[in-house]
């Protein structure tokens, strides 16, 4: 049975890696994506879970918690590449920006388990400014081709 202290530091970063991801989710949702809140919080919290789980069994071994983060990276993947769509014949995706703030939620959620919270923190509050206020100078660029 864990201590005290260890169970309150494992409920803080589950909470802290749940509002994170929640913040990047609802970005999403907020503009109508199918990828929104609860799909991001539930990545960042799965990737803190896998990391905390890791840091306790790795800690003889750094190259198991290496192995670790590599999985997160890649089998997020899988879930970020079900967002894409390919719309017609023309160069047209729809989805890359859903996809790649999924796979940020796991690298904060990392982040998260590994006890980098300002890591995460940064990051997330990064995102969140680029996903909303770089959006219309996004929409602006694409007029002009």
């Amino acid at each position: 049975m864990p201590e005290f202290a260890e169970s309150l530091q494992i409920l803080v970063r589950i909470l802290i890696a749940t509002v994170l991801g929640g913040m990047l989710g609802a970005e999403r949702e907020i503009h109508g994506h199918g990828a929104g809140f609860r799909t991001h919080t539930m990545v960042a919290i799965g990737a803190a879970v896998f990391v905390m789980a890791a840091l306790d069994v790795s800690a003889s071994s750094p190259a198991e918690l290496t192995r670790v983060l590599q999985g997160i990276a890649t089998g997020i993947g899988f879930i970020g590449a079900g967002t894409i769509l390919k719309l017609s014949d023309k160069i047209e995706v729809r989805g890359l920006t859903t996809a790649s703030s999924i796979w940020l939620a796991a690298a904060i959620g990392s982040a998260v388990g590994l006890g980098q919270v300002l890591l995460a923190l940064v990051g997330t509050l990064t995102a969140v400014i680029v996903l909303a206020v770089l959006k219309p100078l996004d929409r602006l660029f694409r007029r002009q081709d």
